[in-house]
């Protein structure tokens, strides 16, 4: 079977140039509006309960390989400077963006979280079909 290469673009060092002048140039703001917010934004927001108790923050998501889909924010929950913190997964469907507040609601209360299933930072969990499916089901989201 005879297979043809496909050329790569070439493109001037002043094109190349003008494109890094660009992609620097870009604020933020262009990338983000009211349904899109940059990962790095999420990390560190503040998460409350219904009752407006401050519960925890984001560590980070866990971002599906091939579907692009955000299947987990990671909450941290408890602890003081780092120690005795506990991870809670925490399937992104949970979770409602509130503006006044400019964190994350999640419904759910407190007693209830403290016993979710969580890990430590020393064992983290395989994030595989077995346990999404029992996240998923202890929040009662389908998975």
């Amino acid at each position: 079977m005879n297979q043809t290469a496909i050329a790569e673009p070439t493109f001037s060092d002043a094109e190349l140039e003008r494109r890094r002048d660009f992609e620097r140039s870009r604020p933020l703001e262009r990338d983000e509006s009211d349904n899109l917010i940059s990962s790095d934004k999420v990390e560190g927001t503040k998460v409350f309960a219904t009752d407006g108790e401050e519960i925890g923050h984001i560590k980070k998501l866990m971002i599906g390989k091939r579907s692009g889909r955000v299947e987990y924010a990671v909450m941290s929950f408890g602890g003081f400077l780092g120690l005795g913190e506990s991870y809670h997964p925490l399937p992104w469907d949970t979770l409602d963006y509130h503006t006044g507040k400019g964190g994350y609601v999640v419904n759910i209360d407190k007693e209830r979280l403290k016993e979710a299933p969580r890990f430590d930072g020393e064992n983290e969990p395989p994030y595989d079909r077995k346990f999404g499916e029992g996240i998923y089901a202890y929040y009662g989201v389908m998975y």
